[in-house]
């Protein structure tokens, strides 16, 4: 579990690592470069509103970003998750001091059609890549967190 100060403000969240529908065949993950961030690749993910449970702001999160969520949840992590946001994000997320988020492993459907171009464009592309290129490619400021699920999902034997 990350160290957060609990005074801080953190915003609750929620995350999908996203495996294609050739899991488990081909295990390769999903991961997008955020519009408004350049070089900033990270999962899709988003606020949890109020009365709304993890699993149902997953499925909004992903219509809303991804432009589908035909997925099949295969695994949940078991705790939530903090973290800060750094300098070049911490202004724009008053009040937040970062994110309290609750981690989801799915498997995208076979016919399900990935749309960035969706009403709020939140990526501008995005490509599909083995666990190794993945954890090159994300932003830093979330890689020790991604390492620690995926290590989590990977003892669990999903990956």
């Amino acid at each position: 579990m990350d160290r957060a100060d609990t005074n801080k403000q953190y915003r609750l969240n929620v995350a999908a690592i996203i495996v294609s529908s050739q899991y488990p065949r081909i295990c390769e993950f999903f991961v997008a470069e955020r519009s408004d961030l350049k070089n900033v690749w990270q999962f899709p993910q988003g606020g949890i509103d109020v009365g709304e449970s993890p699993k149902d702001a997953l499925f909004r999160e992903l219509k809303e970003e991804i432009g589908t969520d035909d997925i099949e949840i295969l695994a949940e992590y078991p705790t939530w998750l903090t973290y800060d946001f750094p300098p070049m994000v911490i202004e724009k997320m008053k009040p937040y001091a970062g994110q309290k988020q609750k981690y989801f492993l799915v498997k995208l459907k076979p016919f399900a059609e990935i749309n960035l171009q969706t009403q709020e464009p939140e990526f501008s592309q995005y490509e599909f890549m083995d666990l190794a290129s993945l954890l090159q490619k994300v932003t830093k400021f979330k890689k020790h967190i991604y390492t620690q699920v995926l290590d989590y999902f990977k003892k669990e034997g999903y990956i």
